[in-house]
């Protein structure tokens, strides 16, 4: 079977060097303020701008393009609380003898502890699952590629997104995860990936002064 094809049009035309220079500074400006927020806002973001969020993490690309990706969108308050309850019981044993000294040395500079309140305040959170494979119509497995490159591009889509919209978020990885799967009913073959609350920042909101390195480290010319 001879597989189907149709032109490419880019949605984006600049296609003069001075233009294209300035647009990437500007993108760039913007993304270098982005910063992962604890203090969240309890105000309310309308249901769309979820909607549109999460069209844009699925547009990313994918292995074989199997999408191997679920996003749970969550605005229960019931349901936020038994998980905001199930990630402070396994932080906790984090923090006291499960995690060592060194992982516990380099994260006093963001003043972090086993206390998770974002989960309950944001208003939407987002549980990210991977699927390691697909279920098939017949009960059998179909295998997916590069599962955790594909599904950690979609979460760069998603918190890229988040950000040009004004909006903060975080990435947390309350570890282990099994009971996002369980709290959720999530099929065997989905495994948690990431739990992104979405929001806007509390007035208060502080975030601890830290420094990015510098481009000539992390970006070699050859």
């Amino acid at each position: 079977m001879q597989e189907q094809f149709k032109p490419f049009v880019h949605p984006v035309n600049l296609y003069n060097n001075k233009d294209l220079v300035a647009a990437s500074s500007e993108l760039s400006l913007l993304m270098q303020g982005r910063r992962s927020v604890r203090t969240f806002s309890d105000k309310p973001i309308p249901a769309e701008v979820i909607h549109n969020l999460v069209s844009i993490a699925a547009s990313a690309p994918s292995g074989a393009h199997k999408q191997p990706w679920t996003f749970c969108v969550i605005t229960s308050d019931e349901i936020k609380l038994k998980i905001r309850e199930a990630a402070e019981k396994e932080e906790f044993v984090n923090y006291h003898g499960r995690m060592s000294d060194e992982w516990l040395q380099d994260l006093k500079k963001f003043g972090t502890d086993w206390h998770k309140t974002f989960i309950t305040t944001a208003p939407y959170i987002v549980v990210v699952f991977k699927k390691t494979y697909d279920i098939e119509a017949d009960g059998s497995k179909g295998k997916n590629y590069y599962v955790n490159e594909s599904v950690g591009i979609a979460c760069g889509f998603l918190l890229s997104a988040i950000h040009q919209l004004g909006l903060v978020s975080l990435t947390h990885t309350p570890s282990p995860m099994n009971f996002l799967a369980e709290l959720l009913n999530r099929p065997s073959n989905e495994k948690a990936f990431l739990l992104i609350p979405i929001g806007y920042a509390a007035d208060d909101a502080k975030v601890p002064d830290i420094e990015r390195k510098p481009i000539e480290e992390v970006m070699l010319k050859y």
